[in-house]
């Protein structure tokens, strides 16, 4: 038996890449099929028979999503338009938000900056989240993508944001042969419709980029609050400082968090929006 990665799945069969880099066609053995599926992304380990190679074992995955289901991501592309569909940091954080708390680390791209003035409130934004030590890159008609290019080298990434952000866009900008199907803005709607049918990794730019129609749930009910608050780059500097070991940061007595928030060592914003997930989930665990 030999290891590989998923790289494709259509049907019940699966393209994977083996550690020689050759691409093979595979299928479930009868065992594995009882118990959890394959997605993209999973290590598997995968055996040659006569007439078909077949994938004996999934190996225990660092992380995985639902939607879309794919495993062991290094990084999830947060692609968020500056114009045509407006700009939003309470669709940035919320995906932040989900993407920490699956185990994933979350870089921050956003594009059309050519369409928006020098003065735009949300230059101050992207610096923002700069200063509190987010990876952002920035993309646009005439921009550079020489440092997102070494960003997605050597890492499995993952893209999300909006729909009509321009993440299609932004992969055929890094590497010009890359032709996925772009479309133009719905004007009607204000936003696009989704143009990628499944998860697929693509090899680009020395590493794979699974181009997916993002993260179709924003489901945050089945999340834990003090999990999410653990989680959140922006509180790392202040966890464990709180009073008590259960804080989840919203009304408790002398907790670390709203105290650098009051100072402004958190933004207020990302702590605002963080409240409202926390009210989320605390409605979902009532039961009548």
């Amino acid at each position: 038996m030999k290891k590989a990665r998923i790289i494709k799945i259509v049907s019940s069969r699966y393209e994977v890449l083996d550690e020689m880099g050759n691409r093979l066609l595979c299928v479930a053995m009868g065992k594995l099929r009882k118990s959890k599926s394959p997605v993209v992304g999973d290590l598997v380990m995968i055996e040659e028979f006569e007439n078909q190679i077949g994938i004996q074992k999934i190996l225990p995955r660092k992380n995985e999503l639902v939607r879309p289901s794919i495993a062991n991501v290094d990084q999830a592309i947060i692609v968020m338009s500056c114009k045509n569909p407006d700009f939003s940091t309470v669709l940035v954080d919320r995906l932040i938000f989900q993407v920490v708390y699956a185990q994933i680390h979350p870089v921050l791209c956003f594009t059309k900056m050519d369409l928006i003035e020098e003065d735009d409130i949300i230059h101050q934004k992207i610096k923002e989240y700069k200063e509190s030590g987010y990876e952002v890159y920035v993309s646009g008609k005439g921009y550079a993508c020489d440092e997102l290019i070494q960003a997605l080298k050597g890492k499995i990434s993952v893209l999300t944001g909006q729909s009509g952000a321009g993440k299609s866009s932004l992969l055929n900008r890094i590497d010009p042969s890359f032709h996925l199907q772009t479309q133009e803005i719905s004007k009607a709607l204000g936003r696009g419709k989704h143009t990628t049918r499944h998860c697929e990794l693509h090899e680009i730019a020395g590493g794979w980029v699974a181009d997916t129609p993002g993260f179709s749930s924003m489901d945050f009910t089945n999340m834990d609050a003090l999990t999410l608050a653990e989680r959140i780059p922006d509180f790392q500097d202040y966890l464990h400082e709180c009073r008590f070991n259960d804080c989840i940061h919203v009304k408790e007595p002398d907790c670390a968090i709203r105290n650098a928030c009051k100072q402004g060592s958190i933004k207020k914003e990302r702590y605002e929006h963080y409240v409202e997930i926390v009210e989320m989930i605390k409605n979902a665990k009532v039961k009548y």
